[in-house]
């Protein structure tokens, strides 16, 4: 499936973005998808991962309560909603696709495929 992440921009702190991602090519209602972010100089992070059933969401422990996973099966489209980010929360984020498995979705080389990429910037 391919991925297109979009959503990204400048922000201040305590501020919200709503990051897209668009897949084509395949329905995404047989993928679990999760959200991970890299900043600079750092290593890939997990953000956030929504079953393929949709049942389930998980966070790293640093966006709980601020991000919010969903996914549209009917617009083939994942959303990551991010409220009262913060100067940390700078990074690319890129959305990823699992065909078929809940499991590891916390771990990057678990999944199949990738988008492009955003970039969040969130200005203090």
């Amino acid at each position: 499936v391919q991925l297109q992440a979009s959503g990204g921009g400048l922000v201040q702190a305590g501020g919200s973005l709503r990051l897209s991602c668009a897949a084509s090519g395949r329905t995404l209602s047989s993928y679990a998808m999760g959200w991970f972010r890299q900043a600079p100089g750092k290593e890939r992070e997990f953000v956030a991962a929504i079953t393929w059933s949709g049942g389930s969401e998980y966070y790293v422990d640093s966006v709980k309560g601020r991000f919010t996973i969903s996914r549209d099966n009917a617009e083939n489209t994942v959303y990551l909603q991010m409220n009262s980010l913060k100067p940390e929360d700078t990074a690319l984020y890129y959305c990823a696709a699992m065909h078929y498995s809940d499991y590891d979705l916390e771990v990057a080389s678990a999944y199949d495929d990738w988008g492009q990429g955003t970039l969040v910037t969130v200005s203090s």
